[in-house]
């Protein structure tokens, strides 16, 4: 790219000094040997005058009265009728440029010049244009090396950006290089560069989120499994079974919930639905991990109260709360539901150590944990109720307070 900018601009430069150049030197060489004729042709008409003025007032004339009358460099020859003629300085030998005049006393004066002097002054001429276009030549060369280092450069620096983009490095670099068209390219570099990131961190966020979320009803299940292998009794089997079943729908549900919160979290699919039904089926699926623990869990308050949001949604924050009660909490965990004024509250609380002061404010922050886990589980917990239009919040530190608000289904009247 370089050589080529270098190459066309003294291509260029050189056709342009090619066409002007030679046209200017040979205005130069006609213009002075035609200045040479006339100069001499001029000589001769001042000399004829004099010789004439002499003649009429009867002075001498010879080479020594007349040799302060003609330039050095110069020859002249006076032949007057009746006289020998008159020779004024060294005769030229060569080529030479002459001009003659007959006087109105039957007088010839011829003028030479050697046309050596014109010949030199015309070289002279040449060795400045010649120099002339050799300064052109090397400024055009030294303008070329710059507009190629300023055009080479900003595209190595676009094509290094290409190749980090190309290597899964994401980060725009923010640079601008004083060309529209390459900085065109710079802006939708770094807008790529800014979607790719996004999508990275999208599909590093729900590889997290899936893997963090599916444990809770992966884990669920397989206890349900285990005991269906315990047993013998064909109810127990079938109750299992069924409640298996349900488990494996809402794995289902929770699975599309994280692929529509990857697109786009703020997308959600709420619906009216009974809130009793989902708290209720929470409590019975975890009582089985709790009794293992020798704690108790249970659902107090308001009753057939319909809330407005995604069941499975719903059901999947529950799932994290109990669940974090299980591992980090202590003693009974209760599910508590209540109504404030236009919305539907579940507060789920355990009489533990709670949560420690210096993370009451960053408690749903993803990668904030204080009990060594992944610190993923209350951020998605907090993402999911708020794609339905609710919220999730620590209400109180200790004993811990989580509560999920969720809208209420309207009371037609």
């Amino acid at each position: 790219m370089r050589r080529r900018l270098i190459s066309s601009t003294l291509a260029v430069v050189l056709v342009v000094i090619s066409v002007f150049g030679l046209s200017l030197a040979l205005v130069e060489a006609r213009t002075i040997t035609e200045g040479a004729r006339e100069s001499v042709g001029a000589e001769a008409v001042r000399l004829t005058g004099v010789v004439e003025n002499r003649l009429a007032a009867g002075e001498a004339v010879d080479s020594g009265t007349l040799a302060e009358q003609l330039p050095p460099g110069r020859h002249a020859r006076i032949d007057i009728p009746g006289r020998p003629p008159v020779l004024i300085g060294p005769r030229p030998s060569g080529d030479v440029i002459e001009a003659r005049v007959e006087g109105a006393r039957g007088e010839t004066v011829t003028v030479q010049q050697p046309r050596a002097a014109v010949t030199d002054e015309i070289v002279r001429t040449l060795l400045v244009i010649l120099m002339v276009s050799l300064l052109a030549v090397a400024a055009a060369v030294f303008l070329a090396l710059g507009q190629a280092r300023r055009l080479v450069s900003p595209l190595t620096d676009l094509a290094e950006t290409a190749e980090r983009l190309g290597s899964g490095d994401p980060r725009p670099r923010h640079r601008r290089y004083g060309v529209p068209e390459l900085d065109r390219v710079a802006d939708v570099l770094d807008a790529s560069a800014e979607r790719i990131a996004r999508m990275l961190t999208a599909e590093r966020r729900l590889a997290a989120d899936a893997s963090h979320q599916l444990r809770t009803p992966l884990t669920a299940l397989s206890m349900r499994l285990e005991e269906i292998i315990a047993t013998d009794d064909q109810d127990t089997v079938k109750e299992e079974a069924a409640i298996a079943l349900t488990q494996v729908e809402r794995l289902t549900d929770v699975v599309q919930r994280l692929l529509t919160n990857s697109r786009d979290p703020r997308t959600g699919s709420a619906v009216a639905f009974g809130l009793d039904e989902v708290v209720r089926q929470q409590v019975e699926e975890w009582r089985p991990a709790y009794r293992s623990a020798g704690r108790a869990i249970v659902c107090t308050g308001v009753k057939d109260l319909r809330a407005v949001g995604t069941p499975g949604a719903v059901a999947q924050v529950l799932a994290t709360l109990i669940e974090n009660a299980l591992m980090h909490g202590a003693g009974a965990v209760v599910l508590h539901t209540r109504v404030t004024g236009n919305q539907a509250v579940v507060e789920i609380t355990d009489e533990g150590q709670g949560v420690p002061a210096e993370l009451g404010s960053r408690v749903f922050e993803r990668t904030v944990s204080g009990r060594n886990s992944t610190g993923l589980g209350l951020a998605v917990a907090r993402d999911l109720a708020e794609a339905d239009g609710g919220r999730l919040e620590l209400l109180r530190l200790k004993p811990p307070v989580f509560a999920l608000f969720l809208g209420r289904e309207a009371v037609r009247e």
